[in-house]
């Protein structure tokens, strides 16, 4: 069965603008990447959570820091690998510079023996539509189509 994620597409009307929150993955595969690379803050879940706990606890472990605003549902959308990814959206306002993420351990160099730390978001930043739309990963860029349509225009 292929693994279940739940996640929040931030966003905020600012001056006229509507922008969303993306968040680039920390780690070595993620350091050169830039477009097509950012998501929204999102996590695995499994059968005794319910999504929009998991969306909230991801969104608090990613930004380090606590959604309170209400959930408005997206839907589900299926990553390239097949993972699901359940999304909400919040409108919420946040300083993107600082964040603090959570870690994550791995093995680097590969086969190096030598275990290093690394945030599993290395920055997060807002973007209107357009612009979003050219870094977010691409199974996600239907959330900012669902998004628009409910009202962030």
């Amino acid at each position: 069965m292929p693994a279940r994620s739940a996640g929040v597409l931030a966003f905020r009307r600012t001056a006229g603008t509507f922008e969303v929150l993306l968040v680039h993955p920390g780690g070595p595969f993620w350091r050169n990447k830039d477009l097509g690379a950012w998501s929204i803050p999102k996590g695995e879940f499994g059968a005794g959570e319910a999504a929009e706990a998991a969306a909230r606890r991801e969104f608090a472990e990613e930004l380090g820091t606590a959604l309170t605003a209400p959930l408005l549902p997206l839907g589900e959308i299926k990553q390239r690998g097949g993972k699901r990814v359940e999304a909400f959206a919040a409108e919420t306002d946040l300083d993107a510079e600082t964040i603090v993420s959570n870690e994550f351990e791995l093995e680097w160099p590969p086969h190096s023996g030598r275990l290093q730390r690394f945030p599993e978001v290395d920055r997060a930043a807002w973007f209107d539509l357009a612009e979003a739309r050219r870094r977010i990963n691409p199974a996600q860029a239907a959330l900012l189509d669902r998004l628009a349509e409910i009202g962030g225009r």
